[in-house]
This record gives structure tokens, sequence and C-alpha cells, in this order.
């Protein structure tokens, strides 16, 4: 294998689009992912990719671009979708605010990757388990991963996409690495209705709406993440649409509402679910009602690293992108879209000292030291921000009396300038 390669540490979203973006400019990769295979584990529910989307479209090559399209979770919706945004009020349905819209794309997460991987499956390796890190000080050009299983990979740039448990990030920021928790707890199912049974949502919005409640201030989301079109049931007599439900609270974590007091199992989780959906709209209090007794219910722990501080990037040999650099919580829907943003100014940076290095002929890790420097510039300048507001947003939703336009959960979804 090539020694001066660029090494990207885990192939979710953002791991592959610069696994894209290097191969589409004829760079050296190879990425490496803890799962034994990509069905391995649950990878999400749903993301909205919006004002990312031109620099997503930039990185990848046509056929690519066409298989992001068809894993819309709707893709005939998608065509002439307007980016309508609702908050409603949970206990009478009404509008409380439309969110700004703009162009978007709502794609089923496990679907997207598994059409990230199509194009550079051979350079994925799978069952690597990262356990260590070591720049050799002897050699200013090179990078060491280590793995689990007892091998290792050499290369010229570690790209840590691992996630938000990034192990890249401890051994970057060993004593700052720990993401900090929020105060609020978060359950989430998917549930299969019939078109019958989907339709009272879709009639409100065909792909997604939020809310909260005005007295409780339990906050309420709910997408589509399948359609009988791309979950192929369409034509049977067994039709279906998958939906996504959360309902998520302020929380007292170190008193009686911490997960390890009240919800131990799938049926506690379940069973508080329909409890805090008590006080609903009953369309949206049936929703959670009818969801089934057997079903797998997630608690999903909301956390987040603003990477305020700078890290030793070892000469421009080790860096993050994606959650793993900063990660955020979901209520403004932006993480996805700044790790695309990371990928973009961290490949032009690779790919322009890459350039410089061919005209000249030889390895300058003066170069890339530069190039991975101005990118963790640029994204910590706008991440930081971005995290904080995600932050607000998270507790924001929450408070429903406390809202309006400029509420951190409402503003535009949109590219914001670094103050």
């Amino acid at each position: 294998m090539d020694a001066h390669r660029v090494i990207i540490c885990g192939a979710g979203i953002t791991g592959l689009v610069l696994a894209h973006a290097l191969a589409k400019a004829g760079i050296a990769f190879d990425v490496y992912e803890r799962d034994a295979h990509i069905n391995d584990r649950r990878h999400g529910w749903g993301i909205t990719f919006h004002w990312a989307l031109p620099y997503l479209r930039e990185m990848l090559d046509d056929e690519t671009l066409a298989a992001i399209d068809d894993v819309q979770v709707d893709p005939e919706v998608g065509r002439h979708d307007t980016g309508n945004f609702l908050f409603l009020n949970l206990a009478s349905l009404d509008v409380k605010f439309k969110v700004p819209p703009n162009e978007r794309r709502r794609v089923n997460r496990q679907r997207l990757r598994q059409a990230l991987v199509r194009g550079v499956a051979d350079h994925v390796h799978w069952g690597k388990h990262l356990v260590g890190i070591e720049p050799p000080t002897n050699d200013p050009t090179l990078v060491r991963a280590i793995f689990a299983d007892g091998t290792d990979a050499r290369g010229r740039l570690l790209v840590g996409a691992d996630g938000t448990g990034s192990l890249t990030r401890q051994f970057l920021v060993p004593d700052g690495h720990r993401n900090h928790r929020l105060p609020v707890r978060m359950l989430g199912v998917s549930v299969d209705l019939s078109p019958a049974e989907a339709q009272p949502l879709r009639d409100l919005d065909p792909l997604l709406f939020m809310g909260c409640h005005p007295e409780t201030g339990h906050f309420l989301w709910v997408s589509i993440l399948d359609t009988p079109d791309t979950n192929g049931s369409r034509g049977t007599a067994a039709e279906y649409y998958r939906i996504q439900v959360i309902i998520s609270w302020l929380a007292d974590l170190d008193g009686n509402d911490s997960p390890s007091t009240t919800t131990t199992t799938d049926g506690s989780r379940l069973a508080e679910m329909k409890q805090r959906a008590t006080g609903f709209h009953p369309r949206l209090k049936t929703l959670v009602e009818s969801v089934p007794s057997s079903t797998a219910v997630t608690e999903i722990v909301l956390q987040d690293w603003p990477c305020h501080q700078a890290w030793n990037n070892h000469g421009g040999r080790v860096t993050l992108v994606g959650d793993a650099a900063h990660a955020m919580t979901m209520y403004r829907g932006e993480a996805a879209n700044h790790g695309i943003l990371d990928v973009w100014h961290l490949s032009r940076g690779i790919i322009q000292s890459s350039q410089q290095q061919q005209q000249q002929q030889q390895q300058q890790p003066q170069a890339q030291a530069q190039a991975v420097a101005a990118y963790e510039a640029e994204m910590r300048a706008r991440a930081v921000p971005a995290v904080l507001l995600s932050r607000q947003a998270c507790l924001d939703a929450h408070r429903y009396h406390a809202l309006d336009e400029n509420s951190a959960l409402l503003k535009r979804r949109a590219l914001q300038p670094a103050e």
C-alpha cells in the first residue's frame, strides 16, 4: 500500500464523502472501519442535507449523486419539496412557527451509507477498531494507525472521522476529549404504519414535523423513513410507511429521571414515551400509543463537544472531521452539513498540497501542515458557534412559551459567516 496515502478512520457519512473527494482527485486513501460489515449495527434513522448540498455535489461523481437522490426517504416528494418545516403546538396541532425553507434532501442514513460505500468499496477495510496512533518522531511525513486485531496502517495523514466517541479526538485532546452531556432525555422508535394510518401525519407534512406541548414542555419529532415505493411494499397487501418518532424532555439527570433508574428495558422505555405523550393531540397520541410493545426503543444520549481547544496535529499528520471534531445535537439538523463542509475544506487543502508536492517532485511536510492548520482554523471558527447554537436549540425546543422567530431552534438553516 502507498505509504503516502490518507488514512480515514471511520466509514460513516463524513468519512465516506472524504474518500469520494480524494478518489475524484486521484489521491491515494484507505478507509478503516470498526464494524465487521456495513450492516453490523444501525447507523441512525434519517438525515437532512440543506445548505451543504452545493459542497456535496462538488465532491461526488454523477453516479453517486444520482444514488443519493434515490435514497431520499420519499424521492417523489423530494422532487417537489420546498423545504417546508413546521413547528406545532402538540396539544392543538396548530402551527406555531414555520421554519424558513431552503433546498434540502431528506435521506435514509443507512441507505445513504450503502450508496457511498459502493463507489469506494475496494478501499474500505472492515473490522478495524482503532486503538492507537503513532506519529513517528524520526519521520515527519508519516503517521501510523494501530488496530485491535494487531494490524496497522501507515500514511501521510490520519483523519479521524470516527464519530462522537472518537478515539482520534482522545489521542489529540487527552485531557479535554469528553463530551458535554445536556440535561435532556430522548427516546426514539421506528414504527410501520399502513397508508391509512400514515396519511393523517402526512397531511401535516409529507416528510417531517416537530413540536412542543405548551404545558409539559415535551418535544416530539416525526419523520418519514421509508415509503411503499422505497421499501418495496407498493402493490402488495402489506403496503407500509416506516415512521421515526422521537420524544424528548428536560430532565434531572442526577435525580429520579436518570436512565439508569427509570428505563432499563425496551418495555419501560416505551411506557415512558407513551406517558410523555399523554397530553398530545389525539392524532399524535394515537401514533405513540399504537407503537407495538415488542418495538425496540433507543435512548439517545444528547451530548456535544464545541472544540474550543486547539490540538497538536503533529505537523499536520492527524486531524478530525464531522462529529469527532464538533459533536452537536440534532435540533438544528446541521451536524451532517458541517461534516460535509469540513470535508470540502480539508480535501481542497490536501489536493492543493499534493499538487504542490508533485510539481516539486518531493515530499514537503510543511505544505500539508499548512493545509491542515488552515482547515482546522476555519472549522473551529465555524463549528464552535454552531455547536453552541445547537445546544441552545436543544434547550429551547422544550420551552414552548419562550420560543420566537429568533430562537436558536427556529433560525434559518444556513451557513453562518464566522465572526
